[in-house]
């Protein structure tokens, strides 16, 4: 490929950022199944979810922002481009402080995760290595994602974001979902967080996830994504109950061989008395994530 060409492609298809935080403090609620392969639960997730948008064709390439010294090489592996985590050195540093930041909030660094500036920093980066890029923050917990729907979705996010499409679907309530901006959002399963983040070329990234981060994306003029058959991007993993929903949608293989021996004998219904039950009975197992 020329160098022209290679300036050409750099422009064509997304940038897909996704933030690992360290494992050792990541998936905290999964702590109650996963107990002390809590991380290798929290990178089974990442790996599955890194693949799958690997495999998507609208997407030029995809980083990790992390710092975690054993997500960094397998992520790596599968294709990602890793970018330390600067939030993350500045933490373990404690250099978190007032006067430590530099243009890092001091509300960012001192959240639980550091997932706003961890994603700042990996657009910065991609800003400068291939300007013209469209960017998209994916939370990196979606092991069931499949490589066609986040296709749906930025296809989706391009139309909004450029102004192709008057609106992008029917709201719950109902209504038409229209935004002011240049930018646009998938919610996640319920209905509360966000799971994507996607702003045109050349538009400022202002990601804010965390919490009801679905009120404030739309609250910021993002438009709000309605996508079709998509449960896979929108159903992330925090509790136990989320994981089985992912497996249930037919989760990447990393995922289902560790939760089927993480789940195996426990009792997911939580009813006194009743005898535990195999989580994963009926369930699809052998679903290809790169369906």
């Amino acid at each position: 490929m020329t160098d022209a060409a290679s300036v050409g492609a750099a422009r064509d298809g997304w940038t897909v950022l996704l933030p690992v935080k360290v494992l050792a403090r990541a998936k905290s609620r999964l702590a109650v199944l996963a107990g002390a392969r809590r991380c290798e639960l929290a990178l089974a997730l990442a790996s599955d979810t890194v693949s799958a948008v690997v495999a998507c064709p609208e997407v030029a390439r995809v980083i990790v922002i992390t710092s975690d010294r054993l997500a960094a090489p397998r992520l790596s592996a599968l294709g990602a481009v890793v970018v330390a985590d600067i939030a993350a050195n500045l933490q373990d540093a404690g250099l978190d402080g007032p006067g430590g930041l530099g243009t890092l909030s001091e509300a960012e660094i001192g959240s639980q995760d550091g997932l706003n500036a961890a994603l700042r920093h990996g657009a910065a980066v991609a800003a400068r290595r291939w300007p013209g890029t469209g960017l998209a923050a994916l939370t990196a917990d979606l092991p069931a994602l499949r490589p066609a729907e986040l296709s749906a979705a930025l296809r989706a996010a391009h139309a909004a974001t450029t102004g192709m499409a008057a609106t992008t679907g029917t709201g719950s309530d109902g209504r038409a979902d229209r935004g002011t901006g240049r930018s646009a959002f998938v919610p996640d399963a319920a209905g509360v967080g966000t799971t994507l983040y996607a702003v045109a070329p050349g538009e400022e990234f202002r990601p804010d996830f965390g919490g009801a981060s679905r009120i404030r994306h739309a609250a910021g003029g993002a438009i709000e994504l309605v996508l079709g058959d998509a449960p896979g991007i929108r159903q992330d993993v925090d509790t136990p109950a989320d994981l089985r929903a992912a497996i249930a949608l037919g989760a990447g293989y990393r995922t289902v061989a560790l939760a089927a021996e993480l789940l195996a004998g426990s009792d997911m219904d939580d009813r006194a008395g009743q005898s535990p039950r195999d989580p994963l009975h009926g369930l699809d197992l052998g679903r290809d994530q790169l369906a």
